[in-house]
């Protein structure tokens, strides 16, 4: 069954570190995606760039509106996600226990499916 890992960060968590700081933790999120990937369980990861950079699209009745980052009104942001493929919820949950990122941010669990579900 397909499963996303997203790392939910709190805002300006990033930038409370030194770059050795950040680079070590990157480092332990490396190496665990590296033993997913030897398990046969990791379809992809990445990490996402801070919020500054996001943009928002939304259409409305024709119309197309960019709505530029930061967002004063977040209090998180989805720093990153793992794309799995597990046998269970169980397994999903026990490899989202196991990942470094749950010591500094908050890992959510999410079953795909269609969105009508």
């Amino acid at each position: 069954m397909p499963y996303a890992l997203l790392i939910v960060e709190p805002v300006g968590q990033r930038a409370s570190r030194s770059a050795a700081e950040g680079e070590a933790l990157y480092a332990s999120m490396l190496e665990f995606a590296a033993g997913l990937r030897a398990r046969g369980v990791l379809r992809e990861a990445q990490s996402l760039l801070s919020q500054e950079q996001a943009v928002r699209v939304q259409v409305r009745e024709g119309e197309t509106r960019l709505l530029d980052g930061p967002y004063a009104e977040l209090k998180e942001m989805v720093g990153g996600f793992f794309l799995l493929d597990c046998a269970s919820r169980a397994e999903a949950l026990e490899i989202a226990r196991a990942c470094p990122a749950a010591r500094w941010c908050t890992v959510e669990v999410r079953e795909l499916g269609p969105c009508f579900l």
